[in-house]
């Protein structure tokens, strides 16, 4: 489904990312783990076109070049990022975005009952309140409403590709598990791929990932399965990366 080849990333000729590559298929959870610094938001940016970096590499999607592709493009094409500080948008509502997106991509047939019936049930299962369909888009909201909003979108919009950049940051115990749970139900009903970006291990207690990446000196340099993020939480990063019981990438 996704897959980067020596994926070169700078700004004003400072070298973020190096050789990076990675490769993501249907149904996958992978998680990029690394040192603060790293680049691993780096990552989510580029992947949704963020034109800041100056960017070298090859990055196909779904048989199609991501470089070819607008941040438009690439979220009709079911890429979905949630990330640690979701923006505001004063004037705009969900049911205003949510409708008009969902048109976009194609489904131009809406049922305005139906939509209305299913922005409810998600509400209700998120532990926010109808108000919030018609309320600006994060604006003027709690860092755990913000979170909570953005997995209204994501259960509207139905994506096939989300990235998670540290959604987890902010969130109180009761609020992580939710917020957890929530996107492990999205995952078992829809089996989306998914990329994580984390520090802590609240979430991966619940979504425990197939594989899980070191990022350091601008590119992965380990890879393994759910027990390297284990010894990550136990040993930290050095005392993981020159562990011998996994393998290097």
């Amino acid at each position: 489904m996704l897959c980067i080849k020596n994926l070169t990333v700078k700004v004003l000729d400072k070298f973020i990312l190096k050789n990076f590559n990675l490769e993501i298929n249907e149904g996958e959870i992978h998680v990029l783990m690394g040192p603060n610094g790293a680049g691993k938001s780096t990552i989510s940016r580029v992947l949704m076109r963020d034109d800041t970096y100056d960017v070298k590499g090859i990055i196909v999607y779904n048989d199609k070049n991501l470089f070819e592709m607008s941040t438009t493009d690439v979220a009709r094409e079911g890429l979905f990022l949630i990330n640690q500080n979701p923006s505001e948008i004063a004037g705009v509502t969900n049911a205003e975005m949510l409708r008009t997106s969902l048109v976009d991509m194609g489904k131009n047939e809406l049922n305005i009952l139906e939509f209305n019936r299913k922005m409810k049930e998600i509400c209700s299962n998120l532990n926010i309140p109808d108000s919030f369909i018609h309320r600006d888009i994060n604006y003027n909201m709690s860092g755990g409403e913000k979170k909570k909003n953005e997995l209204l979108h994501l259960w509207m919009l139905e994506p096939k590709f989300i990235i998670l950049d540290e959604i987890d940051s902010g969130l109180d115990v009761d609020a992580l598990k939710l917020v957890a749970n929530s996107i492990l139900d999205y995952y078992q009903k829809f089996k989306p791929s998914i990329l994580i970006i984390t520090h802590q291990k609240c979430l991966l207690d619940i979504i425990k990932p197939d594989y899980v990446h070191i990022l350091d000196n601008k590119k992965i340099i380990k890879s393994g399965d759910y027990q390297l993020a284990l010894e990550i939480f136990k040993n930290g990063f050095r005392a993981s990366i020159m562990s011998e019981s996994d393998d290097n990438e």
